[in-house]
């Protein structure tokens, strides 16, 4: 299952909502332009990125493709290594097999890496059900955590908190007596000083993992603050939550994915941390976990194998996407009302939860084609979307009126002859309506865009009848 807090459908009222907000919106303005730029230079800087691109592409189609050989290869290497590896089919499932180990360690205090696997499936609170403390340890997680959220985006979770909202947050839940937390600096080392208590007292530290390479049974974490290295190293006891589609046959792939991973997410050449866990500590080592656990969920990540979506499981969450999508950066990543918000998370929370729950959007794209540009792994987002918006619209699921409205549309563009001819006719109505405004405020059946925006009044004449306007004058001239 995949967590929601919006109805469904209510994609565009809590898009609208987010527009209200002039602060809000102008933070996620400057970080749309600022988080491309990154990454652009940490891609140029590079010089290989597009052929790492496509090597990466291509060991993870053959992975998947032979899926029936590479899983069961890294089971039997990570039993191996002393872990103990679990399947899971659905969130529920998983969180149940995290549960049983908690209870079976008598476990009452948990340190949280991120995971979006765990948000997924909404693991804290169902631990917290049982009365258990969970804290998470990254320090995005942790703000969101403190004020009740879900994530704004994959990579930073409380990238819409400002300084000021942080530092009322952590006045309000921190009771350390008068303080100023006036800066940046001040609120991380207030963050450490409250953290460093939870990951000595923890039981169980729960991480996530972004590679799993079936030759040595080993998983690999990327972190940039390193609290996944001390979630997985100072409790007894450690549980990796993944899925199935992060196996690589070898280290040096997960190597490759690493570097194509920091230069997208972040415009990083490598993150600070790059940690490789083989298992629990042996008798030699007097340090790490006691007895460590494997988590492979799927939650219908198999019924996308064979399918049309297939390349989904390529996604190597990376945020690039998002970063790059004017929706996300007019919208915010809460109103997806998802864990995978932008554009691999509108393809990504109708397969995983339900189209109808999630039908607004496949809609929540522009075509404009920068998501497929910038991703590491190539996934055709837009095309991926189309499809989802076919399948809508052969299910019936959605608005009656705009799946009348599309169909009529289609029929006119099967008409060419009648459709320059409506089109010409509306085009010359708007042109004489709105001579002396020049722009509209209010339109039928545009609300959609006039309530955030002037309509422009178009110019005399459709582009064809401008072009070919244009033409005849060329040839008169010569």
């Amino acid at each position: 299952m995949i967590a929601t807090e919006h109805p469904v459908n209510d994609f565009i009222r809590a898009a609208e909502s987010a527009l209200t907000d002039p602060a809000a919106v102008s933070q996620r303005d400057m970080l749309a332009r600022a988080t491309p730029l990154l990454r652009q230079h940490a891609v140029a800087e590079f010089g290989e990125f597009e052929a790492l691109r496509q090597h990466l592409k291509r060991v993870r189609r053959h992975t998947l493709e032979n899926l029936d050989h590479y899983l069961p290869r890294f089971e039997l290497e990570a039993i191996r290594n002393g872990n103990q590896v679990h399947f899971a089919d659905s969130g529920d499932e998983m969180n149940a097999i995290v549960l049983d180990i908690c209870r079976q360690h008598g476990a009452r205090r948990i340190a949280k890496g991120k995971s979006m696997v765990t948000e997924e499936t909404e693991l804290a609170a169902a631990l917290q059900r049982e009365r258990m403390e969970v804290v998470e340890t990254d320090l995005g997680e942790y703000i969101i955590q403190l004020a009740g959220e879900k994530p704004a985006h994959i990579v930073g979770p409380a990238r819409h908190k400002t300084i000021a909202q942080i530092r009322q947050l952590f006045l309000d839940h921190h009771k350390l007596g008068s303080r100023e937390l006036d800066s940046a600096e001040s609120l991380v080392a207030e963050a450490r000083q409250i953290m460093r208590k939870h990951f000595l007292e923890a039981e169980v530290g729960i991480i996530g993992a972004n590679a799993l390479i079936a030759e040595n049974g080993y998983s690999m974490l990327v972190t940039n603050e390193g609290n996944g290295d001390l979630c997985a190293n100072l409790p007894r006891t450690l549980i990796v939550c993944t899925t199935f589609d992060r196996i690589l046959p070898r280290g040096e792939d997960a190597a490759a994915l690493q570097r194509l991973l920091a230069r997208s997410a972040t415009g990083q050449r490598q993150t600070c941390y790059t940690s490789y866990y083989s298992g629990p500590r042996r008798e030699v080592e007097g340090s790490g976990p006691v007895e460590t656990h494997i988590i492979l969920l799927d939650n219908h990540r198999s019924d996308l194998l064979d399918g049309p979506f297939h390349e989904m499981l390529d996604c190597i969450r990376c945020g690039a996407c998002l970063n790059h999508c004017p929706i996300f950066a007019a919208a915010g990543g809460q109103a997806y009302g998802s864990v995978y918000p932008g554009p691999m998370g509108s393809v990504l929370a109708p397969l995983l939860e339900s189209l109808e729950t999630h039908a607004a959007l496949p809609d929540a794209c522009t075509s404009c084609g920068r998501c497929e540009e910038v991703c590491p792994a190539s996934i055709p987002l837009p095309g991926l979307l189309r499809e989802l918006r076919r399948e809508k619209s052969q299910r019936g699921i959605g608005s009656s009126r705009w799946r009348l409205g599309l169909r009529l549309h289609a029929w006119l563009a099967c008409h060419p002859a009648l459709y320059r001819w409506a089109t010409g006719l509306a085009i010359r109505s708007l042109n004489w309506l709105g001579r002396r405004r020049g722009v509209f405020h209010r339109l039928p059946f545009a609300s959609g865009w006039t309530g955030q925006r002037d309509f422009p009044s178009p110019q005399r004449g459709t582009f064809m009848q401008q072009y070919a306007a244009r033409e005849r004058h060329r040839e008169h001239e010569q």
